[in-house]
């Protein structure tokens, strides 16, 4: 038996008046979804715990079988071990987004949270810049992908225990004074954030690009946490497994749990990502490996920027193009398997951020079948609700 776990990131949303009342993915074309909830079983599960975070971390967490209240340490951690940084007991990892400040009459605006979705090519010049001029023996700026980097600060764990930040996707067209980190060490990240914005305003006037709407001139740091400690999956349920992901919130999140983790080219953590490529990558993985857990970053993508279109468009190429893959493909091969699909939580594109909503699921096979299509609707007019969003991969195993 093979298991196969695929998480549509920010997949599911709110009914929206614009769709008479339905939600994006009630509006979107998905056959290959449907047809694996009516012959599956639908439901909910609530995947951020009551009083924590609805953030990407804590909700993939959840899924790959670890509760965060005992295991979380925060999400820069996960995304360094993705990088392959070796953390001390001490040192503390920040989430370093290259975001776009608006300058107005009120203040410094959160205009984008990806620095005009900046590519990897250019953040990665930008880092070097910033590494440069700013790196010491304390800290030290390591590229990742697009706008999402990490800034590593040794020995610093006691000094910023307490410290408290704010995802830059949560305050888009806000201004940022009131966002600023704000306890223990926030004001060296503050003078960090300061200088770093002018190293960048500089770099960018040096190439003449500073009048360039949407140009990534500053960095956000947040997500900060200390080196976590994660029983490996092959231990506990007896799986040897893969994760597959253009992000390195996912990677990390694999390499912890013992999973292996594949790259797959032109798999970018947008909108135009390689959505077949993942798909073939975990069919051919599942020749050797017993489990894989693939994740599209696209629908959450397109809720923070607010564009609706955008986000049927990705609901649609991931149940077409991975799905769909990978239903044709395990039926070709003849492999036995469960499939799990579901989103970590809910992106609506009326808030442009997280919710700590539950999110619908869907289970294939499971008992005589749903008869229903995959909604967030129909999950929750099928009356089961999985309050411990880390006991899904136990369903997906069979062990309870």
């Amino acid at each position: 038996m093979k298991y196969v776990l695929v998480v549509g990131d920010g997949m599911a949303d709110e009914p929206l008046e614009e769709l008479g009342g339905r939600t994006p993915l009630e509006a979107s074309r998905t056959p290959n979804m449907d047809f694996f909830a009516r012959n599956g079983q639908v439901g909910l599960v609530r995947t951020i715990p009551e009083g924590m975070p609805p953030g990407s971390d804590v909700a993939n967490m959840s899924l790959m079988g670890y509760s965060p209240q005992t295991y979380y340490t925060g999400r820069a951690p996960l995304e360094a071990a993705s990088m392959g940084l070796d953390l001390g007991p001490d040192d503390v990892a920040f989430r370093c987004n290259l975001v776009t400040l608006e300058e107005r009459r009120e203040g410094l605006f959160m205009a984008d949270y990806s620095g005009g979705s900046i590519s990897t090519e250019r953040a990665r010049a930008y880092i070097q810049v910033l590494n440069d001029r700013l790196a010491g023996p304390a800290f030290e700026f390591h590229p990742g992908v697009s706008y999402r980097h990490i800034l590593l600060w040794r020995e610093g764990r006691k000094e910023f225990e307490g410290l408290e930040t704010t995802p830059p996707h949560d305050i888009l067209g806000q201004p940022v004074d009131s966002h600023l980190p704000c306890g223990p060490g926030s004001r060296k990240l503050k003078e960090m954030t300061d200088e770093a914005r002018g190293v960048l305003l500089a770099h960018l006037s040096s190439r003449g690009e500073t009048g360039s709407a949407g140009q990534a001139n500053a960095i956000w740091l947040w997500g900060e946490g200390h080196k976590p400690q994660l029983p490996l999956l092959q231990e506990r349920f007896g799986v040897r497994g893969v994760a597959v992901s253009a992000v390195d919130l996912i990677k990390g999140l694999g390499r912890c749990a013992g999973l292996e983790t594949i790259d797959v080219p032109g798999a970018t953590g947008d909108l135009e990502t390689n959505y077949q490529g993942k798909a073939y990558t975990v069919l051919k993985a599942l020749g050797e490996f017993d489990f894989a857990f693939l994740h599209v970053e696209a629908p959450d993508e397109a809720s923070h920027r607010g564009n609706l279109q955008e986000k049927i468009d990705a609901i649609e190429r991931f149940d077409e193009e991975v799905l769909g893959v990978l239903r044709k493909g395990l039926a070709k091969k003849k492999i036995q398997y469960r499939l799990l699909v579901l989103p970590d939580h809910l992106t609506p594109l009326r808030i442009r951020t997280h919710a700590d909503t539950p999110v619908p699921f869907l289970l294939y096979p499971e008992g005589p079948g749903s008869g229903a299509s995959y909604s967030e609707k129909e999950a929750e007019r099928s009356g089961i609700l999985i309050e411990d969003g880390s006991r899904m991969l136990d369903v997906l195993f069979q062990k309870e």
